[in-house]
């Protein structure tokens, strides 16, 4: 039965507002390890405390979080791509369940970058000098490492690769489209300061599935770019070489009179 008119957009608004709430949660409660770490370090009273709940958080992403969020942003494709009807738990669980593995290994990968950029940079924001200017460069490393982790979990839910294959497009992807990996970093700045000083409610219910969804979307959009030129490129060099074979053909006809 389809509802028309106000009717109609109140019903579209309300299963909008049912499946971002739904997916969500079941991102918050299949991570929550990482989720508890990361509410105590709003309680944390000094910085060993501090330090203690950062390992913790690096130690259980890859095997929570990692996994949750590709589950997250197979729902995120489904919508994007126009295939909103589709159920919310049985998705969410199949791709966490197919997806596993190859998200837990780009994890460990994409959290010993970080840790390892991120212990660089402060190491060199101690020294003074020209050596303290490399602190500026661990900060843009890491600022691109962690962007790169959404376009891997956009590549992992959207191409049937290898492991390595994933972590290489992503880091590629996030160098070679600076614009949109930068347009992604600033859309979900705005999403999330939106829900922590602005409406704290969509925390617990739509900031993780509405920031999937504006990744996915510019990912989306710019993969489809990516794949319109390289159909372009494929049809000059076929167009090329049927041009070349014509004149190859005429120069033998021209040679057997």
């Amino acid at each position: 039965m389809e509802f028309r008119g106000l009717m109609g957009g109140f019903y579209r608004i309300s299963e909008w507002i049912m499946r971002l709430s739904v997916t969500n949660v079941l991102w918050i409660v299949t991570a929550f390890p990482v989720f508890f770490f990361v509410l105590n370090l709003f309680v944390a009273t000094d910085e060993q405390q501090v330090q203690a709940f950062l390992l913790a958080i690096a130690v259980l992403a890859p095997f929570t979080l990692f996994p949750s969020t590709s589950a997250m942003f197979a729902l995120a494709r489904k919508w994007v791509t126009g295939d909103g009807d589709v159920p919310l738990l049985k998705t969410f669980f199949r791709s966490y369940k197919e997806n596993y593995l190859q998200s837990m290994i780009g994890g460990i990968f994409f959290m010993v970058l970080l840790t390892v950029l991120f212990f660089n940079f402060r190491f060199y924001a101690g020294q003074t000098g020209y050596t303290g200017l490399l602190a500026y460069l661990f900060i843009a490393l890491t600022v691109m490492a962690f962007l790169a982790v959404f376009n891997f979990f956009c590549i992992i839910v959207h191409l049937h690769m290898k492991t390595l294959q994933l972590i290489k497009n992503a880091l590629l992807i996030t160098i070679g489209q600076p614009v949109r990996t930068v347009l992604i970093g600033v859309s979900n700045v705005v999403v999330l300061y939106i829900s922590i000083f602005q409406f704290t409610f969509l925390l617990p219910f739509f900031t993780g599935s509405l920031i999937a969804i504006v990744t996915f979307w510019h990912f989306h959009n710019g993969f489809r770019k990516i794949m319109t030129k390289q159909e372009e490129l494929e049809a000059k060099r076929a167009e090329q070489a049927e041009q070349a074979a014509a004149e190859a053909d005429a120069e033998n006809g021209q040679a057997g009179r």
